[in-house]
């Protein structure tokens, strides 16, 4: 699903405009153009997550045990407190 809402011939129709707007010359330019800001969006978009530092669950599990703390029936957010409080 390229745009959502868009059948095949406005597909069509819109791609006649930019080659009108733009010309048949300009447009691998205008291609590349677009998918770099795409590529720069999407680079954007993971940096700008934030690294929550969570750690997986068997990480949990690890660091837990090494600390004599049983993490059987614990949830991920019981087993970091228990661990951040034995530290």
């Amino acid at each position: 699903m390229v745009l959502p809402g868009l059948g095949g011939s406005e597909i069509i129709i819109v791609a006649l405009i930019v080659v009108m707007l733009f010309g048949a010359q300009r447009l691998p330019e205008l291609a590349r153009s677009l998918g770099r800001s795409k590529g720069e969006f999407e680079k954007g978009k993971t940096d700008f997550q934030p690294d929550s530092g969570s750690k997986s669950r068997p990480e949990l599990e690890k660091a837990a045990k090494e600390l004599g703390i049983d993490p059987t029936d614990k949830t991920d957010e019981e087993l970091r407190n228990l661990i951040k409080d034995s530290l």
